[in-house]
């Protein structure tokens, strides 16, 4: 990729309100900041419990970076391929694919989608993202989105594919798995993930 996705000091600052709005949304939505634990994990690896999705990493922080992953290869698609913002610059794509994980932070964390995640997917005891998580989880959004604007789009293709495989491999839910399941769940993928 030939643009420069690398973001100037306005942009930086456009993207760190898009952070601090997305956490004052997240509050007024009455997320809890931390795991109602006590603690902050740098770390929780058990995906069938209570503390997922409520520390600062977890099995689906990979997923996170590849969505920076693929918010690079979008910028490219919108900005060079396609050149539908005319003359503006496309250091602006990291604050819009900002805008993009937040709003999706968000919508995960609305009581439907919760609901919906108890219904269809392996979380069955889903009760949405600690303010932490979210947060954590728009950071690693950020950081696959600038380790991608910086590598060759292959090696960003042969990372993506790593995660899917590896989590998948590790706890039989990634990515890829996750939308399906939560658009068009199938049941014998359901049956095989329940016997991790």
């Amino acid at each position: 990729m030939q643009l420069s996705l690398l973001p100037h000091r306005k942009a930086i600052a456009a993207t760190a309100i898009v952070f601090l709005a997305s956490a004052a949304i997240l509050y007024a939505m009455d997320r809890p900041p931390i795991c109602e634990c006590g603690t902050v994990k740098l770390w929780h690896g058990v995906v069938q419990s209570s503390e997922n999705s409520q520390h600062l990493t977890d099995w689906y922080s990979p997923s996170h970076f590849t969505h920076g992953l693929i918010m690079v290869f979008l910028a490219w698609l919108l900005w060079d391929k396609w050149r539908l913002f005319g003359g503006a610059p496309a250091r602006w794509a990291l604050p819009i694919a900002v805008v993009v994980e937040a709003a999706w932070e968000i919508v995960e964390n609305t009581p439907m989608v919760i609901d919906r995640y108890r219904e269809v997917t392996i979380s069955w005891g889903y009760a949405g993202d600690s303010m932490v998580n979210s947060l954590a989880d728009i950071g690693w959004m950020i950081v696959g989105f600038l380790v991608a604007a910086r590598i060759p789009w292959w090696a960003s293709v042969g990372i993506a594919l790593f995660f899917e495989a590896f989590t998948a491999w590790a706890i039989r839910d990634n990515l890829t798995l996750n939308v399906l399941m939560l658009f068009w769940p199938l049941e014998a993928v359901r049956q095989w993930q329940g016997m991790a």
